[in-house]
C-alpha cells in the first residue's frame, strides 16, 4: 500500500492528485508558450477533481440559485450522489447550465449598486472544476503586473509595488478602473483568448454553454452576447485571461509602471507628459477590448509631499515625510491608511451589527459578530500606516456595543462604557492596539514568521 493511499487523513489523497495535475498542466504549458491543450474536458469530471470543487464551493458558502437548492440541501441529498450524477452527466455531454439568479448588492461608500449574478449549487461545482483545470494552463502565460483572483498573489502584493515603484522616485499616478468589467467582456473575442491555448471541443463547448445560460431577473431570463456573470466561479479567471492582452501590449511599451487587479488600474509614471501617454494609451488599448474606463474614477494624481493621494484596493495612498528628530533628513514615502469609503464601510457594519432591532439577540453572539467582522477588516487593514485609523474604529466599536447593551437592559447610554472599563477583558471585544505593521519600500510585506504558518 503507497504512503498516499495509506493516509489516514479523509480527502487528502485526492488533493494531493487534483494540486499533482494542476502542476503538470502548469508546468507543460509554461514549458511550451505556443501549445494548445487538447484534453482537458475528462479531467474536468475527474472524481477527485469535482469532490474538490465542491469543497470550494461549501467553503465560499454563499445562496441559492434559481432552483433554490442550499448547500445544506446538498448535503442532505448526498455530496457524493450529487457528484456522480454531475460526473455521469459531463461525460454522457447531457450537462446543461441553468441561468442565474439576479442580485444586487450595495457598494461600500456608494449608491450604486453592483449586480451580481448566482448560479445554482450544481453549476457553482462544474465551473470550479473548470477552474481547477484551466487555471494553470493560463496561469502560466499571466504577467506580474496582475494580481486579482490569482494563487499565491494578493492585494498587499500589488499595494507593495506601489511602494516601491514611488520610493524610485516615480510620483505621476494614473488611477482608474473599467467600467463594468465583468458585464462588458464581448463573448466572442474572450472565447477567442481562451482558444489561444484551449483547443478541446467539448471544454469550449462547456465554457460556452456556462456564459450563455444568461441570468434570470424579475421573472425573466436575459442571455446577452458580453459577459462573465460577476459571482460565478470561473468568471474572475476567464476576465484574467480576457484582460491578459492589455498586459501583454503593455509590456512592449514604456509608459510607466502598470499595477492590474482585476478591473482595477493603476500606472506609476515618471512626468506628467508620460502619465498623460498612459492614459491615452490606456484608453485605446481598453477601446480595442470593447472596453472603457469608468469616467468617474479616472485622473491624474501628482504625489508631492502635503499634496493629495489617490485611493486603490480600500487604501488611500499619500505621499508623507517621515517623522524624526529636528535636523535630521527625514525620508519621503507613500504612506497608506484605510480610504474614507472603507471607514464609512466599516462604521455602516457595526452600526447594523449593534442595532436596536436586535437587542433580544444574546450580547455574546452580538460581541462574537462584532469581532468576526473586525478581525477580519483589520486583518487586511493591519498592514499599513492606519495606527490612526484603527484608533478611531476601536473607539467607534467600543461606544456602539456599548449603547447596544446600555439599551438592552435598559440603561443609560454611560452604563456599557462602565462595563466595558470594569470588565479585564474588555466585554471580550477584539483589541486593535499594536497589530498595524507599517510597510517599508523593497522589503516584503509578509514578515518570516507569517510566511511559515
Amino acid at each position: 500500500m503507497s504512503a498516499v493511499s495509506a493516509s489516514p487523513i479523509p480527502g487528502v489523497e485526492e488533493i494531493d492528485a487534483v494540486r499533482a495535475l494542476q502542476r503538470t498542466l502548469y508546468r507543460a504549458a509554461k514549458a511550451d508558450p505556443g501549445r494548445r491543450f487538447h484534453a482537458l474536458y475528462d479531467k474536468v469530471y475527474r472524481r477527485d477533481v469535482l469532490q474538490r470543487a465542491w469543497e470550494l464551493v461549501r467553503r465560499n458558502g454563499g445562496a441559492a440559485g434559481i432552483d433554490q437548492i442550499t448547500l445544506k440541501q446538498v448535503e442532505e441529498y448526498g455530496v457524493a450522489r450529487l457528484l456522480d450524477e454531475l460526473a455521469e452527466d459531463l461525460t454522457a455531454g447531457r450537462y446543461r447550465a441553468l441561468p442565474s439568479r439576479r442580485a444586487y448588492i450595495p457598494k461600500p461608500g456608494s449608491m450604486e449598486r453592483r449586480p451580481l449574478s448566482i448560479p445554482a449549487v450544481r453549476d457553482r461545482i462544474v465551473q470550479a472544476a473548470m477552474k481547477i483545470v484551466i487555471e494553470p494552463v493560463f496561469e502560466a502565460d499571466f504577467l506580474p503586473c496582475s494580481f486579482g483572483f490569482r494563487p499565491k498573489r494578493a492585494a498587499h502584493d500589488a499595494l507593495q509595488v506601489l511602494l516601491d515603484e514611488t520610493f524610485r522616485g516615480r510620483r505621476w499616478v494614473v488611477e482608474t478602473d473599467i467600467a463594468s468589467c465583468f458585464e462588458a467582456i464581448p463573448h466572442d473575442k474572450l472565447m477567442q483568448a481562451v482558444e489561444e491555448r484551449v483547443c478541446d471541443r467539448n471544454l469550449l463547448k462547456l465554457l460556452r454553454a456556462c456564459l450563455r445560460a444568461g441570468v434570470m431577473e424579475e421573472g425573466a431570463v436575459r442571455r446577452k452576447s458580453t459577459g462573465t456573470p460577476q459571482g460565478g466561479v470561473v468568471s474572475p479567471v476567464l476576465a484574467n485571461v480576457y484582460l491578459h492582452w492589455l498586459d501583454r501590449q503593455w509590456l512592449t511599451q514604456r509608459h510607466g509602471a502598470l499595477v492590474r487587479y482585476a478591473d482595477d488600474l493603476v500606472v506609476i509614471c515618471n512626468s506628467q507628459e508620460q502619465a498623460e501617454r498612459a492614459l491615452r494609451r490606456l484608453t485605446e488599448l481598453l477601446a480595442g477590448l470593447g472596453l472603457e474606463p469608468k469616467a468617474a474614477k479616472t485622473r491624474i494624481v501628482h504625489l508631492v509631499d502635503g499634496g493629495e493621494g489617490f485611493d486603490f484596493l480600500g487604501f488611500h495612498h499619500r505621499l508623507v515625510r517621515a517623522r524624526g528628530r529636528r535636523g535630521a533628513r527625514r525620508v519621503i514615502f507613500l504612506a497608506r491608511w484605510p480610504s474614507r469609503q472603507a471607514m464609512q464601510h466599516a462604521r455602516d457594519r457595526l452600526r447594523e451589527i449593534t442595532d436596536r432591532r436586535r437587542l433580544l439577540v444574546p450580547q455574546e453572539q452580538v460581541i462574537r459578530k462584532v469581532n468576526a467582522f473586525v478581525r477580519g477588516w483589520a486583518g487586511y487593514f493591519r498592514y499599513g500606516n492606519s495606527a490612526n485609523a484603527f484608533d478611531k474604529l476601536s473607539h467607534h466599536m467600543i461606544d456602539r456595543v456599548g449603547h447596544f447593551i446600555a439599551k438592552k437592559y435598559r440603561h443609560g447610554r454611560r452604563y456599557g462604557w462602565h462595563l466595558f472599563r470594569a470588565s479585564p477583558s474588555r466585554l471580550g471585544l477584539y483589541n486593535l492596539d499594536g497589530i498595524v505593521v507599517a510597510p517599508r519600500p523593497n522589503r516584503p510585506w509578509r514578515a518570516p514568521v507569517e510566511r511559515r504558518r
